[in-house]
């Protein structure tokens, strides 16, 4: 699934692919620029609970926005729905889905998420991760136990400390409030992605030559020729360079609570 386009000065392209070894896509994308979101789900639990999981979740956030929402409450609404929908029915037991949104005002964003699919920050010569994943290996990382590079291969990598779907609520949700600058970019992506390619090869890529769809399949076909070991979906926004200015000054980000 892919899609380019541009909404109020602000660019975005999505795309998700089954990867190189997977033989079904468990991810959902969403971008939807008239609610002002665009979101990435990862579903866990094999072929049918995952894919069903993750399209639950977009599925959720598409219809609590547009009931007007918070970003929270309808992953909140989104995690009871995916376990609604599991309860009675004996092949759906286990099903899960982690998800990262952002629902844009102008170059505002409200940033949330839920297990190890990320975002970043991306500008030219840079890159910050502005999400903190729920993981084991974070969990470690966070307590001094493991270095960055000693988490990309641990066996335990894989293993989210909360998503959607599993437990009763309320989840501790992420959560993030930012802008972009001028020639700034947003991604949120899967861990196919982020298991494959480290920071640095992700900024260089996308904040590289070409269309923004270009290089976010530049993006795609590199964790694709590394491994891909898994699904992949990513969504790029960007603030073009000769984009108006906003009619107020906000601050460039504040993050209102990160669960370590």
């Amino acid at each position: 699934m892919s899609l380019a386009t541009q909404a109020a000065y602000l660019d975005f392209c999505a795309h998700s692919v089954v990867g190189a070894v997977r033989e079904h896509n468990e991810d959902a994308v969403l971008a939807d620029p008239a609610l002002g979101l665009w979101a990435v789900a990862d579903g866990m639990g094999g072929y049918q609970k995952g894919e069903l999981a993750s399209a639950l979740v977009i599925e959720a956030l598409q219809s609590q926005l547009t009931a007007g929402a918070t970003l929270e409450a309808a992953i909140q609404h989104a995690n009871d729905y995916v376990r609604a929908e599991a309860e009675g029915h004996a092949d759906r037991i286990g099903m899960g889905s982690t998800v990262v949104a952002a629902r844009f005002d102008g170059f505002h964003f409200e940033l949330a998420w839920v297990g190890d699919s990320r975002a970043y920050r991306v500008g030219a010569g840079y890159i910050e991760q502005l999400s903190h994943d729920h993981s084991w290996v974070q969990a470690m990382i966070d307590a001094g136990q493991l270095s960055v590079d000693e988490a990309r291969e641990h066996p335990r990598r894989n293993i989210v400390t909360q998503c959607l779907g599993r437990e009763p609520g309320p989840l501790q949700v992420g959560l993030l409030d930012g802008e972009l600058r001028s020639g700034e970019l947003l991604l949120l992506c899967s861990d196919g992605l982020t298991g494959e390619l480290d920071d640095a090869q992700i900024a260089l890529l996308a904040h590289g030559e070409g269309s923004l769809q270009s290089r976010l399949l530049a993006l795609i076909g590199a964790a694709e020729a590394a491994g891909g070991h898994d699904n992949i979906s990513c969504v790029l926004l960007a603030r073009p360079y000769d984009a108006p200015p906003l009619a107020e000054a906000r601050p460039w980000y504040k993050r209102i609570w990160r669960r370590g």
